[in-house]
């Protein structure tokens, strides 16, 4: 008897790799689009096989109808090219995108669509395709933080002069792999799921989505793990990604294991900073033992929700003597940190419930000196331009603890309703 197509998809969903350390990579710090676009439309275009992106959002500006050109050009010289866009990260610009493929031979999907008003009704609709991956013939990919919009382009507070930090990573070696797997299953479900839905509908298509994407699924839960001829050898890196199945907390647990081994140093860039009791017990217990703890958070507000739930953490934090900066140049949106001399992690996840417990995310750990001795260097130049935390910004007493009372019991109603149960 053939297997439920539901239970096919969640095998090929969690055939995704679990996180391991692997030799043989090359892994190169990209700061910013400026620098990251010109690379994957490079590589895109050099791509003989296959391209496979998956992003938060794709916007329709001058950055990112150049990397939608490249996808465009790909696919019309016979490059299998497929896209997969959150349908709530890309919600304003959806249209339009859909407009830049049309008559192309690019495979656009939607994670989750918000096309109807009942979409915001089905259950699961709070946790997005956060990851930001583009794998090209499944040896050159790049992961990290950025979305497909120009670096001084934000969506809600428009253009400015400076551009936002942020960060992503060239991979290329074994772990290429993992983020081919990954991106290939992000396509595969959210196809799967238009299909079903189209089926629903009674809609024909001159495709079989379901068919398809169940044939996709099969090929990745039946491909061996990605190895290296030498785990040992440079650079070492990991391929984090936290889904709602196997992977709840991986990238959680990698965080924290690290921080709670750490000797000199820990350095963490984020915006979104609203950490579980267990990750700030080991941020305190860190710093208590002499390690120095430094948070470079975001100055430049653009969700004031967000800000609060960091700053209500803020008397807590320092306390222990760890280090608080706020990024006041332009919009924060890196998410990068620094353990000790050779551990480091460029990403899409925050530090905070839905980036911990909901969202898909994907980051890259490397254990390689010289990388994290790069990532440094922009870490120390960003908190060079910084300002420290020397007062509390939220009261003391008892306004400040219903303030922090307020934002726990609101991150836990929101964590509720989205089916996430036990404690953050």
């Amino acid at each position: 008897m053939d297997k439920h197509p539901l239970r096919e998809v969640m095998q090929g969903w969690t055939r995704v790799p679990a996180p391991r350390f692997v030799g043989g990579n090359r892994v190169e710090l990209l700061q910013g689009g400026d620098t990251l676009f010109p690379r994957m439309c490079q590589a895109i275009a050099a791509a003989q096989r296959e391209v496979w992106l998956a992003t938060y959002i794709f916007h329709d500006d001058a950055a990112a109808q150049t990397v939608a050109a490249a996808l465009v050009q790909a696919a019309a010289r016979g490059v299998a090219v497929h896209v997969v866009v959150d349908g709530f990260g890309s919600i304003a610009t959806m249209p339009r995108v859909r407009a830049m493929f049309v008559g192309s031979q690019v495979r656009l999907e939607v994670f989750r669509p918000l096309d109807r008003w009942y979409s915001w009704l089905q259950p699961g609709q709070l946790r997005r395709l956060h990851q930001k991956l583009c794998v090209c013939d499944e040896t050159l990919a790049f992961v990290g933080g950025i979305n497909i919009i120009d670096d001084r382009h934000d969506m809600n507070h428009g253009w400015s002069d400076a551009p936002r930090l942020d960060f992503a990573v060239a991979v290329t070696g074994p772990l290429a792999q993992s983020v081919h797997v990954t991106a290939r299953a992000m396509w595969a479900r959210s196809h799967l799921w238009r299909g079903w839905r189209d089926e629903v509908r009674g809609i024909a298509r001159s495709q079989r989505p379901v068919k398809e994407a169940m044939t996709l699924l099969r090929e990745l839960r039946g491909n061996p793990e990605p190895l290296a001829a030498d785990d040992h050898s440079p650079m070492r890196a990991a391929f984090l990604v936290r889904d709602n199945v196997r992977q709840r907390r991986s990238i959680e647990r990698r965080f924290v294991e690290a921080i709670r081994q750490s000797r000199d140093r820990v350095d963490i860039a984020v915006p979104y900073f609203y950490p579980g009791r267990g990750f700030r017990t080991a941020l305190r217990k860190a710093a208590k033992r002499g390690v120095r703890v430094r948070l470079l958070l975001q100055g430049k507000i653009d969700y004031r929700i967000a800000a609060l739930a960091a700053r209500v953490l803020y008397a807590e934090m320092r306390s222990t003597g760890i280090r608080i900066y706020e990024y006041t140049p332009a919009f924060l949106h890196a998410k990068v940190a620094i353990v000790d001399a050779d551990w480091a992690t460029v990403g899409s996840s925050n530090i905070d419930p839905l980036s911990l417990l909901l969202n898909l995310e994907a980051n890259v750990v490397v254990r390689d000196a010289d990388f994290a001795k790069s990532l440094t260097q922009c870490f120390d130049e960003a908190l060079a331009v910084s300002t420290e935390v020397l007062e509390t910004p939220t009261r003391d007493g008892p306004r400040g603890w219903m303030q922090r009372l307020v934002i726990a019991w609101a991150a836990n109603l929101y964590l509720r309703i989205a089916g996430i149960t036990g404690r953050y």
